[in-house]
């Protein structure tokens, strides 16, 4: 049976800024993926939102939020300089992070990321630094060579979904699931560039993303 998702906008205080994000929750839910977007995305984003709907058809709550705030993102268009800031994009995810685990509403929910492009990196430093929160980690064309050193820290399960035909983030997150001591997967989808614009390759990816978070959060999670 389809659940009903309340969507919800959401300002969330990290520091002396607010950022912004969409949650879809429904009253049953047992866990929650947050997406960390890549460089110059939003959480608008309408590939992340079309996994975010698949994930919901499958029970899974989403949380869509900008790690930049409305001044940052303007500037960011105009000189690039925020979107390839990965500490701070990390920083501001696990202000997120806190603030969903921390809240009465919320807290009940076992939490999951979802990390596109540079994204990824801060979500693979944020899962490193909420090990006890963090249950499992999907990296879509994600630059995990980003994380440096936190990626030995990961504890939580984590998959690496990559196009056939973007080579080099394919090398560099083979690279970086050699270093990790948490339970990596790599899985290569056919015929997809670094976007997934390819027909079929977007569904593809939500499809293993949805696999991956029934799998490691939704413990009551029927085949």
């Amino acid at each position: 049976m389809k659940r009903a998702f309340e969507p919800m906008s959401l300002s969330i205080p990290v520091r002396d800024h607010l950022i912004h994000g969409d949650l879809a929750l429904a009253h049953d839910s047992e866990a929650a993926v947050v997406f960390a977007h890549g460089s110059g995305s939003s959480r608008h984003s309408p590939r992340n939102r079309y996994v975010a709907e698949i994930l919901q058809h499958s029970g899974i709550a989403t949380l869509l939020v900008d790690l930049l705030t409305i001044e940052e993102e303007r500037l960011d268009r105009q000189t690039l300089n925020y979107r390839f800031d990965i500490p701070l994009l990390a920083e501001r995810l696990i202000a997120v992070t806190d603030w969903v685990h921390d809240h009465r509403s919320f807290s009940h929910l076992r939490l999951g990321y979802f990390g596109a492009s540079t994204g990824a990196a801060a979500a693979l430093i944020a899962a490193a630094e909420r090990t006890s929160i963090i249950d499992a980690v999907v990296s879509r064309g994600g630059r995990a060579d980003l994380a440096g050193k936190a990626l030995a820290n990961v504890a939580a399960p984590t998959l690496f979904i990559v196009g056939e035909f973007d080579a080099e983030v394919l090398r560099l997150n083979r690279e970086a699931a050699g270093v990790m001591n948490a339970q990596t997967q790599i899985r290569v989808v056919a015929g997809a560039t670094h976007l997934f614009e390819e027909l079929g390759a977007l569904e593809e990816v939500s499809s293993l993303a949805k696999d991956w978070f029934r799998n490691n959060l939704v413990r009551s999670h029927a085949a």
